[in-house]
């Protein structure tokens, strides 16, 4: 922990973590709240892919509480249980949202793409390439270093993409559910407060991420230098 990880690392923690609570306080708020139509998150997603030409996309439950994804293998937008029999304004927001990748997937989306695309290097990126850099860095074994700083480089590169794909995918719902007016107006300002603490979960992840890369490269640009 030098210089470097207090100026750079630590604030962006601080920010992911009034991030989520962010998140949670927010989904907690309109989890109470219920739409005046009485419509369930999993009639939402399936009317708002039914208005787009999407029967073949299916939704189905998925167990746990946020586990809510779309699997463009399989053609389905999953919600987790707190969603998809719920009617809160906070279980229809993420319910638009998913469909929203399912809409991407449709129009073939490029940022979506190469996200799917960075999937198996940003994994590897991120779980092993800060500790090898780390290691580089602790043993002086630059090329060490080196390779898990481009390793990790790859992970952050995931994280930067995810901001387009996970914003346009609630922009995307946002205009269905304005267009074919299934929704209030009341409740549709509510959806959106839902999607923007979402969204900054996202920019979050993708601070702290970046704010470890910096902290990783310049720590090592610095013990080259004392050499």
């Amino acid at each position: 922990m030098n210089s470097y990880y207090f100026i750079l690392v630590i604030p962006a923690l601080l920010f992911s973590l009034y991030a989520q609570y962010k998140v949670k306080s927010t989904f907690n708020k309109y989890s109470r709240v219920g739409n005046m139509r009485g419509m369930t998150g999993a009639e939402v997603a399936r009317q708002i892919l039914n208005s787009n030409g999407l029967y073949d996309v299916a939704v189905e439950p998925v167990a746990g509480s946020l586990t809510d994804h779309y699997d463009p293998r399989t053609k389905a937008v999953r919600l987790s249980e707190t969603v998809y029999s719920s009617t809160s304004v906070a279980a229809i927001g993420v319910a638009a949202h998913e469909t929203g990748h399912a809409l991407q997937h449709r129009h073939g989306y490029s940022p979506m793409a190469l996200r799917s695309s960075l999937v198996p290097v940003a994994g590897i990126g991120s779980s092993a390439g800060p500790y090898m850099a780390i290691f580089g860095l602790m043993f002086n074994w630059p090329v060490l270093t080196q390779l898990g700083i481009i390793l990790f480089t790859a992970a952050v590169g995931f994280y930067l993409v995810t901001l387009p794909v996970e914003f346009n995918a609630s922009s995307r719902a946002i205009g269905v559910l304005q267009h074919t007016g299934m929704l209030s107006a009341q409740a549709l300002v509510s959806i959106k407060k839902v999607l923007s603490a979402a969204a900054m979960s996202y920019v979050a992840s993708a601070a702290v991420a970046m704010a470890q890369l910096l902290h990783l490269v310049l720590s090592f640009m610095g013990s080259r230098g004392d050499e």
